[in-house]
């Protein structure tokens, strides 16, 4: 793989994404102006000092996103990884999930970042699948709690009654489908490793399945890894890298409730609705076929959201803006890094 490649990788996996977010907000746009003053709607908006600061509260909030998965790495390779070379872990991964499907995930390279910095590559696969299993079980323990706490008829209902019931459904087989591989996770890397590693292995060994078999026969031996790995750590350890996992994706989630403050007068919106609400949003987001999610977050949160706001003009616009905080600037961050990487692990390849 040479310049050329990192070229041609950096090149069309940026551009479609982008095509696709930006199509399907045009068509919204025009959509929306059939209906109301798009135009009259931008206006009223007030760029006044607290618009601003609550966009740069935005970018605060995407920060700390980074920082709690940057530390994560950094608990995980036992402060082996400086914070220069976690921070590049960290948005080189973001890059892959902006550039792949949801539904496929982004962090399957992660390994292969780490490895570039110097963990072993057998180490890395494992401390990936360390990361995906506090991913899970973040979404398992909190999103329920959400929706005790929260009214359903206010969690997901969003205007039209077929949106609002084909989100809950959607939401619910995601969840189910995160519960039991969660579940596979903690029985496979924290219980009974040997035991999942047979049952893959034997599963994939008849006809129907045996195609497979190889990746069933990887998946097996890097949770009796991850599980030898894990069951030396100390209760803080745990608690530390759940607590960046944690920091993490409610960071993550609190940048739309700036957003909100910022353009929409805290009297009509209700915080802990929408912070709620993007629970609901990520997981259903989670089996998106398109590159980051693009195209289907932006419909997804104008949709969403349009109820707590005046118009649906204001709703895409809060999506656009929550899209450029939360995914475009990844997209550019990792252009940059890409190809250079690509070069510098070419370049150590070759030695």
């Amino acid at each position: 793989m040479g310049d050329n490649g990192a070229n041609k990788f950096s090149a069309w996996k940026v551009v479609l994404p982008i095509l696709i977010g930006v199509t399907v907000v045009v068509l919204m746009f025009v959509h929306d102006a059939r209906k109301e003053n798009l135009e009259a709607v931008w206006h009223s908006l007030h760029w006044d000092f607290r618009t601003l600061l609550c966009i740069a509260l935005g970018f605060v909030f995407m920060f700390g996103r980074d920082f709690g998965l940057s530390w994560r790495f950094r608990a995980l390779t036992d402060r082996q990884l400086r914070w220069s070379q976690v921070f590049k872990v960290d948005f080189l991964c973001e890059f892959t999930s902006c550039v792949t499907p949801s539904a496929v995930g982004g962090s399957s390279l992660g390994m292969v970042f780490l490895n570039s910095q110097g963990i072993e590559f057998g180490r890395a696969t494992t401390l990936m699948m360390t990361t995906l299993f506090l991913d899970e079980l973040f979404f398992v323990v909190f999103c329920p709690l959400v929706c005790l706490v929260t009214p359903g008829h206010s969690l997901f209902s969003s205007g039209e009654a077929m949106f609002s019931h084909g989100l809950e459904l959607t939401f619910w087989l995601v969840y189910s489908g995160i519960a039991a591989w969660t579940a596979i996770l903690f029985v496979g890397i924290i219980l009974y490793p040997s035991w999942v590693r047979g049952v893959l292995r034997k599963a994939t060994s008849w006809k129907l399945f045996r195609r497979w078999h190889s990746q069933a026969s990887a998946l097996g031996d890097n949770m009796v890894a991850t599980s030898k790995e894990l069951r030396t750590k100390p209760f803080g350890f745990w608690l530390e890298v759940f607590g960046g996992t944690a920091l993490s994706w409610t960071s993550r989630y609190l940048v739309v409730n700036a957003l909100f403050l910022g353009f929409v007068p805290s009297a009509d919106a209700d915080q802990w609705l929408i912070f709620a609400r993007e629970f609901v949003m990520w997981v259903v987001l989670m089996v998106s076929p398109t590159p980051g999610g693009a195209g289907l977050s932006e419909w997804l949160f104008s949709s969403y959201y349009g109820d707590l706001v005046t118009s649906a003009g204001l709703a895409l616009i809060l999506a656009v803006f929550w899209r450029i905080i939360s995914y475009y600037v990844y997209l550019g961050i990792g252009a940059v890094l890409m190809p250079s990487w690509i070069k510098q692990t070419y370049r150590r390849l070759k030695k």
